[in-house]
């Protein structure tokens, strides 16, 4: 963009780059206001409106009497406009976020470009979320929880009324370890990845047991995760169903609790605060409580000894049958068709997983056009192994809390407070009678 001499107020000797005036050797090169102005595409008054906003920041030019630039941060925050001016919004009008995370297409969804089904099917959970966050494959990755944090989050959990859910467990949970975290607030990549490290498995360990727990000095999360869930000592067939559900829940693209999270994030809230964002959607009865009623369906299912008497009383009472259909898959959710091969050679499984694919035959027969999802596949692995109907959601918000780390970190590097939409106002117009 031409700027006319002058406009911006400036001296001539802000126009151009400028040596460093920090330490000698120190290679840092500094742009005049106008050359910003020039790589950023707009007017030199906009440059200063960036400062102000804490997007640049600004050094009195002790040879001109302008401002001058760090370049590399000017750079960025061009990169940063113009991705996100490339970003459209949705046809039916929904925010678009641009992301390197998670792609869904074709009835297939990756992590980084790899296929995610065949990563979780082949590394632990823990491999996976570090895959996700660093685009590296930290093979044996542990995580471990601060003793501190982990102290804080039991205690505060143990005050709750037994009859809490497991979201209420979590959130209090997460508030706990953030209190007793110090550096929540240095929203660098090795802090927040420390945070995470520590507050993953400081959710699981607040959460109370229900089962035998020998082997608690285990490292790995499905273990550490099992006796919270079932009251059942676990093999290791069942183990590695439940380490594969973690794994293929990491992320999903942008649903209504990441988004949450990302709207944290562009506050620049600290990552604790951004879980808890998103475990506060995913209380709502239309994300998070589907695996809840899939469970309980497969459980009449299996009293009644049939899907069609459950089915038909769903559907008479115009309710959706759950576990069945998902808006951004035609065929069967990836996810569901993993854990069904997984949970096939177990013998405690069968009634639950028959009971699951009766019910989709007579969706079927009927011309439904539904496919069995995620969540009847994690009732299966509920139903069959003693848990509780609330076990599903469970282990989805522990194994989502990764993809949501994944996804604040992401908007850590734009800009701050970019998902700020515009209100359509439709009220009445002013003036107005004073009420």
């Amino acid at each position: 963009m031409n700027q006319q001499p002058g406009e911006s107020g400036e001296s001539s000797g802000s126009a151009g780059s400028v040596e460093s005036s920090g330490p000698a050797g120190s290679g840092e090169r500094r742009l005049g206001t106008r050359e910003a102005a020039q790589l950023l595409g707009v007017k030199p008054a906009t440059v200063y409106a960036y400062v102000s906003r804490g997007q640049l920041t600004s050094r009195r030019d002790p040879v001109g009497r302008g401002s001058s630039f760090d370049a590399r941060e000017v750079e960025a925050l061009a990169r940063r406009s113009r991705r996100e001016a490339a970003v459209p919004v949705g046809s039916a009008g929904e925010l678009s976020v641009r992301t390197s995370l998670t792609l869904i297409e074709s009835d297939r969804y990756y992590f980084r470009g790899v296929d995610a089904v065949e990563l979780a099917s082949r590394h632990r959970y823990e491999e996976v979320a570090e895959w996700l966050w660093t685009g590296t494959l930290v093979r044996g990755a542990r995580f471990t929880p601060h003793p501190e944090a982990l102290a804080a989050a039991r205690r505060a959990v143990a005050a709750l009324p037994p009859h809490s859910g497991p979201v209420d467990r979590l959130r209090v949970a997460v508030a706990a370890a953030a209190v007793a975290d110090p550096l929540r607030f240095d929203l660098s990549e090795p802090a927040v990845l420390g945070s995470a490290r520590s507050l993953i498995p400081t959710l699981v360990g607040a959460l109370p047991e229900v089962g035998p727990s020998q082997w608690a000095g285990d490292g790995r999360l499905a273990r550490q995760l099992w006796p919270r869930l079932s009251p059942l000592e676990p093999d290791p067939d069942a183990l590695a169903v439940l380490d594969l559900a973690l794994a293929l829940l990491t992320d999903h693209d942008l649903a209504a609790s990441t988004l949450a999270v990302r709207v944290a994030a562009s506050a620049r809230a600290h990552p604790y605060a951004a879980v808890s964002a998103g475990l506060g959607a995913l209380e709502g009865p239309l994300h998070g409580a589907a695996g809840r009623l899939a469970h309980r369906m497969l459980v009449e299912v299996l009293e009644r000894g049939g899907a069609a008497p459950v089915v038909a009383e769903y559907l008479r009472a115009g309710r959706r049958v759950p576990g069945l259909g998902h808006r951004l898959y035609v065929g069967e959710d990836p996810r569901a068709t993993a854990l069904f091969a997984r949970l096939e050679p177990l013998p405690q499984a069968g009634p639950a997983l028959g009971a699951a694919r009766e019910v989709a035959g007579v969706m079927a027969r009927h011309g439904g056009g539904l496919y069995p999802n995620v969540d009847l596949a994690l009732a299966v692995l509920t139903v069959s192994c003693a848990m509780a109907p609330e076990a599903g959601e469970t282990v989805f918000a522990v194994a989502r809390t990764a993809g949501w780390i994944a996804h604040a970190l992401e908007e850590y590097q734009e800009r701050p407070l970019r998902m700020r939409p515009s209100g359509q106002y439709h009220g009445p117009r002013p003036p107005q009678p004073m009420p």
